[in-house]
C-alpha cells in the first residue's frame, strides 16, 4: 500500500517540475522575442544609417561638382579677360582708313 504522504510529495514534485518547465519555456520564448526585437531594431537603424550615408554622399558629390564648376567658370572668365585685353589693344579701324567726319 502507498502512503498518502508519499503521494502528496510526488504530486507536489510533479507540479513543481511542470511549473519549472513552463517557466523555462516562457524564459526561452521571451529570449527569442527579445532577440527578434533586437534584430528588428538593428535592421531599422542600419537602414536609417544607410539613408543618412546616401544623403551625405549626395551632398558631398554636389559640393564637389559645384567646386569643379566654379573652377571651370573661373578659368573661362580669365580666358575672356585675356581675350578682351587683346581686343582692346588692337586698333579698331584699318590702318589707311580716313577718320570719320
Amino acid at each position: 500500500m502507498v502512503n498518502s504522504g508519499n503521494l502528496s510529495h510526488e504530486s507536489h514534485e510533479q507540479k513543481a517540475r511542470k511549473w519549472l518547465w513552463i517557466g523555462l519555456g516562457a524564459f526561452v520564448a521571451l529570449q527569442i522575442y527579445f532577440v527578434q526585437q533586437l534584430v528588428v531594431a538593428l535592421m531599422l537603424f542600419s537602414g536609417l544609417f544607410l539613408l543618412c550615408a546616401l544623403v551625405a554622399l549626395a551632398m558631398y558629390l554636389i559640393d564637389r561638382a559645384g567646386q569643379w564648376g566654379l573652377g571651370w567658370a573661373g578659368h573661362q572668365a580669365k580666358r575672356a579677360v585675356v581675350a578682351a585685353e587683346e581686343i582692346s589693344k588692337k586698333q579698331l579701324r584699318r590702318p589707311r582708313s580716313e577718320p570719320a567726319r
